[in-house]
């Protein structure tokens, strides 16, 4: 289980004048999430890619607290967090020159893995595994791909917390409900809770709990079946507050 106590998060921006001003990103988020799937949304520049680098250790809030199963995290680094179970896929994925992909899944898995066992996990993804287990992780692969690839290592990892920063863009190509097959059996192997960031629909219609970012504030968390009905309606052409849609 994951709390989050309190986090608020600001940058100071200097000024033509020279003066100082902070601006706001986060602001005193509390949050308990331990559900099977659990899908944070919200409009763009909302905070919800800050809060998931904030779980992962890639920022550090300004304040607050970061508790995981009764251990207070705030302090720890990206590879404590990891230690301790906690993986990251990013909204875009890094390159990494002279690594192969088969030692890349295997760097996620924690041991050398055979090229069938690394061909597993890219066939899951929906990668022709051949083709893709001796290439390098470098600019000759596109954006999806990579995304892909790296929704691979995570499944190789198989952490208690998995977090997912917008996992369905750059693989158009690529069904939803792949995707979307990939996290159940990601789950069934962990038994473990999958964190998604997305504004996708069909992604939130499968989470257990849907947390709604606006302002960098919790403006809303609750089942799909509370919440859903609440941000098609906003979507439509009316403003989403915490407790009500107002046209």
């Amino acid at each position: 289980m994951l709390e989050l106590r309190n986090i608020s998060y600001s940058v100071s921006e200097t000024l033509p004048s020279g003066k100082t001003r902070e601006t706001d990103i986060l602001k005193d988020v509390n949050l308990t999430i331990k559900d099977r799937f659990v899908a944070i949304t919200g409009p763009n520049g909302s905070g919800k890619s800050t809060l998931a680098k904030i779980i992962a250790g890639i920022i550090t809030p300004t304040s607050g607290q970061i508790i995981l199963d009764g251990e207070d995290i705030t302090e720890l680094s990206i590879t404590e967090r990891a230690k301790r179970g906690i993986s990251f896929a990013f909204q875009q994925p890094v390159r990494f020159k002279g690594i192969t992909v088969k030692d890349l899944i295997s760097l996620a898995a924690g041991k050398k893995l055979s090229t069938g066992e690394a061909c597993e996990y890219l066939a899951e993804v929906g990668l022709c595994a051949k083709e893709y287990v001796g290439r390098e992780v470098n600019a000759s692969l596109s954006g999806g791909e990579l995304k892909r690839i790296e929704i691979a290592m995570i499944n190789a990892r198989g952490t208690m917390f998995s977090v997912f920063d917008e996992p369905e863009a750059g693989i158009d190509l690529w069904s939803f409900q792949n995707l979307i097959e990939v996290f159940k059996k990601m789950h069934e192997r962990t038994s473990g809770t999958i964190l998604i960031i997305s504004h996708q629909e069909r992604i939130l219609d499968i989470a257990d709990k849907v947390i709604v970012i606006a302002g960098g504030r919790v403006s809303a968390e609750g089942t799909k079946e509370e919440i859903l009905p609440e941000l098609l309606h906003a979507s439509a052409g009316c403003r989403y507050t915490a407790n009500t849609a107002n046209c």
